[in-house]
């Protein structure tokens, strides 16, 4: 993504959470199901991520950026301001924050050839079996 200056929603909150567990903030990955293109086309996973702030606890926020008509993603501590509401059939905002990426997910982004590829098969996975989430933390750890 650095080298070509782009990425999916996935490797931008990839990217930010690396950034902040670097600068010792505790922060994770977030996840939802959406509908990929229309009412009636394929689901994608949607990465974004949380931060633990002082004072307010988990806050979960999306670096994907406002680059489409109709989403309004500002970083507004205290309001949650996520890219994309849930609101079609079969759509699902997964509750959890989890320590690690989901490896079925970052398999098949690995795998991808080029953004050609995802947008005529867009990656659709579900949260792996075992409980990788993250809690509050007793002190601000560094959750790398």
């Amino acid at each position: 993504m650095l080298r070509i200056g782009t990425g999916l929603c996935t490797a931008k909150s990839h990217l930010l959470v690396a950034l902040w567990r670097a600068h010792q903030i505790p922060s994770g990955f977030c996840y939802q199901r959406l509908i990929f293109g229309g009412d009636h086309a394929s689901y994608c996973t949607h990465g974004f991520e949380a931060v633990w702030l002082e004072g307010l606890g988990w806050y979960r926020c999306d670096a994907r950026g406002n680059t489409k008509p109709g989403i309004h993603c500002e970083f507004t501590p205290g309001q949650e301001n996520l890219a994309y509401p849930v609101i079609r059939e079969g759509e699902r905002l997964f509750p959890d924050i989890w320590a690690l990426p989901w490896p079925e997910l970052v398999t098949a982004l690995e795998s991808l050839q080029d953004i050609s590829q995802y947008l005529r098969d867009p990656i659709d996975v579900h949260p792996p079996a075992a409980s990788g989430w993250v809690d509050a933390p007793a002190t601000p750890p560094n959750t790398a």
